[in-house]
């Protein structure tokens, strides 16, 4: 059987403010039932390119359709209340003057018993029923944030679109808060597309990443693809912390003080950056000045300084400064190991968790 459209489809949506591109041809697809966050730090275009979508914000050009329906252009535009699109923001927007009940059910049209189904139906899902007379400011963060969920959903959006919903909570509340939105919003098999600068969010709700950067959607994949074969250093920067080894590329090999490196397809001369995450280098003590025995995956053994030791929950990160050239590693371990500073360790990389780029 064949798929049908998709349930959201934006093409080469562009916004300039100014002399500034601030949405810079972007386009992606969402599948019913199915999230997908738009990544990226402050300022690049994430929250604009929703305002576009959900057409309180006007694109420069592109198209966006709905079910394989055209919904704007530059010169056709359904009204934002006729796009089927509900919204959620960091603030929640609850009235307070309306009950639980009044709130989910402001904007629903049909009969009195109609809405007030629909009502307890959504609070049952969100596990609020016994707050259906409730007023909003006798209800925690968390609860609110579920009333808000309910009221964005109680006209069957076909699209649900999310900014930075649950920056506002504790991060104890925030996790069990996320599991129950995305659980909801499966079971009315909604598309989502959330907007966050947060890497663990979009890890943890996405079907898919679409990681944006100075108004371009840079990389776009499953969270395994992304996470495990970034597309360049800033974008392996920013779902953790990295470790950068320089070095220069001859004859198709990079020289460091962790042995030799694979570098095709960079000229000879060319500068390299080798990084490496904190959790993918491996520590042995001082054995005389003779480290461990190199292998075929972890290569040659460097030595480093313990500069500093933190406990950092569930692992420890240590900082080094390296003999060879004075450059600082991280490297994390789990559990408690707090070396003393000024102790002498060696280092190992695993050769099949870098990254070659060229420097930039």
């Amino acid at each position: 059987m064949a798929a049908g459209p998709p349930r959201l489809e934006i093409r080469n949506l562009k916004r300039r403010f100014g002399d500034r591109d601030v949405v810079n041809d972007v386009s992606l697809t969402i599948q019913p039932g199915h999230v997908t966050c738009l990544l990226g730090p402050s300022g690049c275009g994430k929250s604009t390119t929703l305002r576009m979508i959900a057409g309180v914000e006007m694109q420069d050009s592109g198209e966006i359709y709905v079910d394989g329906n055209l919904i704007c252009d530059t010169v056709f535009r359904v009204p934002p209340e006729r796009r089927h699109i509900g919204l959620m923001f960091q603030d929640f927007a609850l009235f307070p003057h309306l009950t639980v009940a009044d709130n989910v059910a402001f904007g629903l049209k049909g009969t009195k018993d109609s809405k007030r189904a629909r009502v307890e139906e959504l609070l049952s899902k969100v596990g609020l029923s016994w707050a259906v007379d409730k007023f909003p400011h006798v209800l925690s963060g968390g609860e609110q944030q579920r009333i808000a969920l309910a009221r964005a959903l109680a006209p069957r959006p076909r699209i649900m679109l999310m900014d930075e919903p649950f920056s506002g909570l504790d991060n104890r509340l925030r996790d069990d808060i996320r599991d129950e939105t995305l659980s909801v919003l499966k079971e009315e098999d909604t598309a989502v597309l959330l907007v966050t600068h947060e890497p663990e969010e979009a890890m943890r709700m996405a079907d898919e990443i679409a990681l944006m950067r100075d108004g371009k959607i840079v990389q776009q994949g499953a969270p395994y693809n992304i996470y495990n074969a970034p597309i360049d250093k800033a974008a392996l920067g920013f779902f953790s912390d990295i470790n950068v080894i320089r070095g220069v590329s001859n004859g198709a090999l990079t020289e460091t003080p962790f042995g030799r490196f694979l570098t095709p397809g960079l000229k000879d001369g060319e500068d390299v950056d080798i990084v490496i995450r904190p959790q993918h280098l491996k520590l042995d003590f001082d054995r005389g000045g003779k480290g461990p025995a190199p292998t075929p995956t972890d290569g040659v053994a460097a030595r480093g300084i313990v500069e500093r030791a933190r406990f950092m929950g569930n692992e420890s990160l240590v900082e080094f400064r390296m003999d060879y050239d004075g450059s600082m590693l991280k490297v994390t371990v789990p559990n408690v190991f707090l070396p003393a500073e000024g102790t002498p360790l060696w280092l190992t990389i695993r050769r099949d968790r870098c990254f070659v780029f060229p420097a930039s």
